[in-house]
C-alpha cells in the first residue's frame, strides 16, 4: 500500500471495547513478568496464556481498523502465540517489529495500534508487554519541510490516544530499539510524542513565567493557550533536531556509542542539535518565500527551545550525570553572561531583539569545538569540551576536573578521566536552586501528561500553588 493512496481510517477512540480488553490484558500480564520480559513461574503460565489469548483476540478484532498495519498485526499475533507455546521465556518479537513501518505512512490523523514487550525510555527499564494507541501528527507545512531541506525519513511524530502503565511516566518516545528481540535489526523509524512534549512545556512555562514574573511575548503566550499549535511547533523542532545527529563536522562518533564517556559530552551533543533547530528556524522565519505556516512555527520553535531548555531541562530529573539539565544550565548562563537575560528586582526579563545572535553564537562555539576535535586526541577533545562549559557554568568546588589537566590521570586510559567526573559536576546555581524548589510540584505533575489532559486550569492552579 502506497503512502499516496492511503488516508486516515475512521478513528478509534480510547473507549473502544476491544482496545479496553487488550489494554487490561496487557496490564495484567505485566504483573507476571520479570525484568527481561519472561514469565518464569510455571504456576503463572496458565494466567499468562489467558491474557495472551485475550490480547490476540482483541488485536484480530481491531485489525480491520488498521489496514496499513495488516502484516504487522498478523505477525504480532504469531509472535504472542510462539511466546506462549515456547513457555514464556525471554520474548522475541523481531518478526512483528520488522513488519511495523510507521514511517512509510506519515499521514495526519492516521492511527496505529502498537503492542510489544518493551521498556519505555525515561519510564520503566523492564521489558513488559505495553500497548499504545497512537495517532500521527503530520501537518502540511511539516511535510513540505521534510520534502525540502530537512529530510528525515525515519522521523514519526505522534500523539497519545491511550496507553498501558509503562507510558504513565515521563517517556515521550516510541523507539524500536526498546522492543525485546532475538537480534538487533537495522532501525528504520523513531517516534516522538509531540503532544506530551507540548503539554508539559505549556504547564511548566506557565508556572515558570508566573514565578519569575517573566512577561511573555504575545506569540509565546499563545503557546500556553493552544495545544495544537504547540505540538506542531515541537514537531518542527524535533524534525530538525533529530536529523542533526550525525550531520555536520562531527567527531567520528559524537555519541561514542557503547563507550564510557563524561556525561557533559552528551550535554553538548543534545544542545548542539537543539541550537541547530534554533538557527535553522531563524533562517526559515526570515525566508519570505517559505510556507507561511512554516515561518509562523519557526518563530515559535525559537521560543520553545529557549524556554524548554532554561525552565524544564535545567531542573528536571536527578543531579546524577544529568546531561540535559546541564545543557539547560549552560544556555541560561550563556544568555545571562551575554546580558540578554536579566534577573533584576526579583524579575526575569529577556531582550528579544538581541537574543537570537547570542543563542546562535553558542551553537557556533559548539560546532567549532566539534570541527577542531577531528584533529584532536580523544582526551584533548574531552578537556576542550570541559573548558567550553566551565567557562560559563561554574564547576563543583570539589571537582578534580576544575583543577585542570595537571590534576587528572592523563597517562592512563580514558576511563580514569571519566571516573573523576562528579555525578553533579556542575551544580545548580543559587537562582536555579530557588527556582527548582518552587517548580518541583509542577514538574512532577507532568508525569503521564498528554495533550488531552493538559488544561489551562491545571497550569494556573499549579503555578499559584508553586508560588
Amino acid at each position: 500500500m502506497t503512502t499516496t493512496a492511503l488516508t486516515a481510517h475512521a478513528p478509534l477512540t480510547e473507549n473502544h471495547p476491544e482496545w479496553l480488553r487488550l489494554k487490561a490484558a496487557a496490564t495484567a500480564i505485566q504483573a507476571l513478568q520479570t525484568q527481561d520480559g519472561s514469565v518464569p513461574a510455571a504456576a503463572d503460565h496458565e494466567a499468562a496464556a489467558a491474557h495472551v489469548s485475550t490480547i490476540c483476540t482483541a488485536v484480530e478484532a481491531l485489525a480491520p481498523s488498521f489496514p496499513h498495519d495488516s502484516r504487522y498485526l498478523e505477525l504480532l499475533v504469531s509472535d504472542f502465540g510462539r511466546w506462549a507455546s515456547d513457555g514464556f521465556g525471554v520474548p522475541d518479537f523481531l518478526d512483528s517489529l520488522l513488519a511495523f513501518q510507521p514511517q512509510q505512512h506519515r499521514i495526519d490523523g492516521l492511527q496505529h495500534l502498537v503492542v510489544f514487550p518493551m521498556y519505555t525510555q525515561n519510564g520503566s527499564s523492564n521489558r513488559l508487554v505495553e500497548a499504545v494507541l497512537i495517532e500521527v501528527i503530520w501537518p502540511a507545512f511539516i511535510a513540505g519541510l521534510e520534502e525540502g531541506d530537512y529530510s528525515n525519513k525515519l522521523f514519526v511524530p505522534i500523539r497519545f490516544l491511550d496507553f498501558t502503565p509503562g507510558y504513565n511516566t515521563n517517556s515521550a518516545v516510541l523507539f524500536p530499539e526498546t522492543v525485546a528481540v532475538r537480534e538487533t535489526p537495522t532501525f528504520t523509524w523513531g517516534a516522538i510524542f509531540a503532544d506530551r512534549e507540548a503539554a508539559r512545556f505549556r504547564r511548566v512555562l506557565g508556572a515558570a513565567a508566573d514565578i519569575t514574573r517573566l512577561e511573555l511575548p504575545a506569540e509565546a503566550a499563545e503557546l500556553l493557550e493552544n495545544q495544537k499549535l504547540t505540538q506542531e511547533t515541537f514537531v518542527m523542532w524535533d524534525l530538525i533536531h533529530d536529523r542533526t545527529h550525525m550531520r555536520g563536522d562531527l567527531p567520528f562518533d559524537p555519541f561514542m556509542i557503547k563507550q564510557r564517556m563524561p556525561y557533559f559530552l552528551y550535554s553538548l551533543e543534545e544542545l548542539r542539535c537543539d541550537l541547530t533547530a534554533f538557527r535553522e528556524s531563524v533562517k526559515i522565519e526570515k525566508d519570505e518565500e517559505a510556507d507561511p505556516e512554516a515561518r509562523r512555527h519557526a518563530k515559535l520553535v525559537q521560543y520553545a527551545v529557549i524556554f524548554d531548555r532554561i525552565f524544564r531541562f535545567a531542573i528536571t530529573g536527578s543531579r546524577v550525570r544529568n546531561y540535559d539539565g546541564l545543557g539547560g544550565q549552560l544556555l541560561f548562563a550563556w544568555m545571562h553572561q551575554h546580558r540578554v537575560l536579566h534577573w533584576t528586582d526579583s524579575k526575569l526579563s529577556i531582550d528579544w531583539d538581541e537574543v537570537t545572535d547570542v543563542v546562535v553564537e553558542l551553537g557556533a562555539r559548539i560546532e567549532e569545538l566539534y570541527w577542531r576535535s577531528i584533529d584532536r586526541p580523544k582526551m584533548a577533545h574531552w578537556l576542550a569540551a570541559y573548558e567550553l562549559i566551565a567557562g560559563t557554568v561554574t564547576p563543583n568546588p570539589s571537582s578534580v576536573w576544575a583543577k585542570g589537566p595537571d590534576a587528572l590521570p592523563l597517562a592512563g586510559p580514558p576511563r580514569g578521566l571519566t571516573d573523576q567526573v562528579l555525578d553533579d559536576e556542575f551544580p545548580l546555581s543559587m537562582f536555579y536552586e530557588a527556582l527548582e524548589k518552587k517548580m518541583r510540584p509542577v514538574i512532577e505533575s507532568t508525569a503521564g501528561i498528554t495533550g488531552s489532559s493538559a488544561t489551562g486550569t491545571s497550569i494556573n492552579t499549579l503555578a499559584m500553588n508553586a508560588g
